[in-house]
């Protein structure tokens, strides 16, 4: 093979070029991890472990929204029984108040003659 700076990699196939680079990394794995090393990769990679850790802080998270959830959940629904309650309370006291109201107005008409 021809050493690097006498090669036009313009006449190179783009099939062939790729299987040279791909043996050579095959054949020397540390030039990848060099690279991403200098690129800062490895740094951001996460292992099982970290994973499992993320997902059970975000889990812990998620129980707690549901807890603070729960706790507004019962507070509507106490309200919403309140509100019942003063729905039928005020709908029986205007039923009421109309019978009653026609009772005064019939016993309370004077007879005809």
């Amino acid at each position: 093979m021809q050493p690097a700076e006498n090669v036009d990699f313009n006449q190179i196939s783009p099939v062939v070029l790729e299987e040279v680079i791909a043996n050579y990394l095959k054949k020397h794995p540390e030039v990848i991890e060099r690279a991403l090393l200098s690129f800062g990769f490895l740094d951001k990679l996460a292992t099982k472990e970290d994973l499992r850790l993320l997902i059970e802080m975000m889990d812990k998270r998620f129980e707690a929204v549901d807890k603070r959830f729960e706790v507004v959940d019962k507070r509507f629904e106490s309200l919403e029984k309140r509100l019942t309650f003063m729905q039928w309370f005020m709908g029986f006291g205007f039923a009421f108040l109309s019978i009653l109201i026609v009772l005064i107005k019939f016993l309370t008409v004077a007879p005809h003659p």
